[in-house]
């Protein structure tokens, strides 16, 4: 065992405590899988990351880093926040890029790039896989969100790494009233072979209206960052004229089934679908997780070669020394 530098940092947010946290031990060097597990499951986070040199083979295609992502339970091909907040505390600690606009993360779904000459640091989404959920799945997760037909606009699998399923809702106060019925959403999921469900909406919630209020957490969240709930502008990213915005939702099979505050790849996943289909504009962005008292908020846009890229701030709240 040894000494090693770490980051506890929240991703999508640039307040502390109102995004996602993630663990990050800066050098995993010498830890076997096993040793990464239990430190994942020991920190408690929804992911925790080890960063490394990246391959001879990896390197020689520009890679800068490599990084692993576990969960409590298991290690992931590819996630999205942590992915943000790996790089955000590799630059911190004096990490220089190669690439003058890229930062090159390699993971097991391949090569990642991260924009970083803009803020919010953004990742290029990873190729997508998408197809039609089967309607008696549909109507299984509909009973286990406590949803009706008409509130279900559109349903896909989407995979980029992890596999997830992406319910399209009729709006917003749809997403936020969701109470669901956890026992029969993991068995859904379960049967369905994935690992998350995310439900969205385009619609902005209506910060005056009962659904919002019914929740002291949700009412300050919003109310708070009532001046940041609309996206950029399409014309404009520095405009907030816009009133394109996407509240988001999403439910991991974990150990159990639980909501996750904000989440990187499957927002990725969901924009590429939504844009591609003429369902969502370019430019957007998505606030996730008010229903646990955090108002995460993921950017989103697609450039002119069609790659859609997905930003986020971060700030450190942890910084010191792991014996690991």
């Amino acid at each position: 065992m040894k000494t090693r530098p770490f980051k506890q940092v929240d991703v999508f947010t640039d307040t502390p405590y109102l995004g996602n946290p993630l663990a990050v031990v800066l050098d995993g060097s010498g830890l076997s899988t096993e040793d990464m597990q239990q430190f994942a499951c020991w920190t408690n986070l929804s992911e925790t990351t080890f960063l490394l040199p990246p391959t001879s083979e990896a390197a020689a295609q520009g890679a800068d880093y490599q990084v692993r992502i576990f969960t409590t339970a298991y290690e992931m091909p590819f996630a999205g926040h942590p992915t943000l907040g790996s790089c955000h505390a590799w630059l911190e600690a004096g990490g220089q890029p190669r690439h003058p606009k890229y930062i090159v993360q390699q993971c097991p779904v391949g090569l990642v790039r991260i924009r970083y000459t803009s803020q919010p640091i953004a990742f290029a989404a990873p190729v997508l896989t998408r197809s039609p959920v089967d309607p008696d799945v549909v109507t299984g997760l509909r009973a286990a969100l406590g949803l009706q037909p008409e509130q279900v606009r559109d349903a896909q699998h989407l995979v980029n790494g992890p596999r997830y399923i992406g319910l399209l809702l009729d709006q917003a106060a749809t997403v936020v009233a969701i109470q669901p019925k956890l026992a029969e959403l993991r068995t859904c999921m379960e049967r369905a072979g994935i690992s998350g469900i995310g439900m969205a909406a385009l619609n902005t919630p209506d910060i005056g209206s009962g659904l919002i209020k019914r929740s002291n957490r949700e009412a300050r969240a919003f109310a708070n960052h009532a001046d940041t709930t609309v996206a950029i502008s399409l014309a404009d990213p520095a405009s907030p004229s816009s009133q394109t915005h996407i509240t988001v939702r999403f439910f991991a099979n974990d150990v159990m089934v639980v909501e996750d505050p904000v989440t990187g790849s499957f927002n990725a996943s969901l924009a590429q679908w939504l844009i591609a289909d003429g369902l969502a504009p370019s430019r957007y962005i998505a606030t996730q997780g008010t229903c646990l008292g955090r108002f995460g908020q993921v950017h989103i846009s697609q450039d002119a070669s069609d790659q859609v890229w997905v930003g986020g701030a971060s700030v450190t709240c942890v910084e010191g020394s792991v014996t690991l």
